[in-house]
């Protein structure tokens, strides 16, 4: 997957996450969920975008852990939500799924600038 490729797919799952926020119910607890699940999601994209301007190879690989380490939080947040609104499952299967691939993108190309900085 090029980078081109992984920034366009984290910059549609953030309109996907803004989307499917405006369908949570409205409960005491949906403002803290949201904000938190927004940031988490929103900041994979921005630090992959980070990534491609950086100036060091070593940089690119900090704002791709980056990016992975809010991947991984954005799944507390979706399973979190998940097991709360059983009316919104399969909305959320689908989401979780899709930030699964992004994980599995994101640890592949970790991995591969690994091994670039080590040559």
């Amino acid at each position: 997957m090029t980078i081109v490729t992984i920034t366009n797919r984290t910059f549609q799952f953030s309109i996907t996450i803004v989307r499917f926020i405006r369908l949570l119910p409205e409960s005491s607890e949906r403002q803290v969920f949201s904000r938190q699940l927004l940031r988490s999601a929103t900041s994979i994209g921005a630090n992959i975008t980070e990534a491609q301007y950086s100036s060091t190879k070593r940089q690119f690989l900090q704002y791709y852990q980056i990016a992975l380490r809010s991947s991984h939080e954005t799944t507390y947040w979706l399973k979190l939500l998940y097991n709360l609104h059983g009316i919104l499952r399969e909305s959320l299967t689908n989401i979780l799924n899709e930030n699964e691939q992004i994980s599995k993108v994101l640890t592949t190309s970790i991995l591969n600038a690994k091994r670039n900085l080590q040559k």
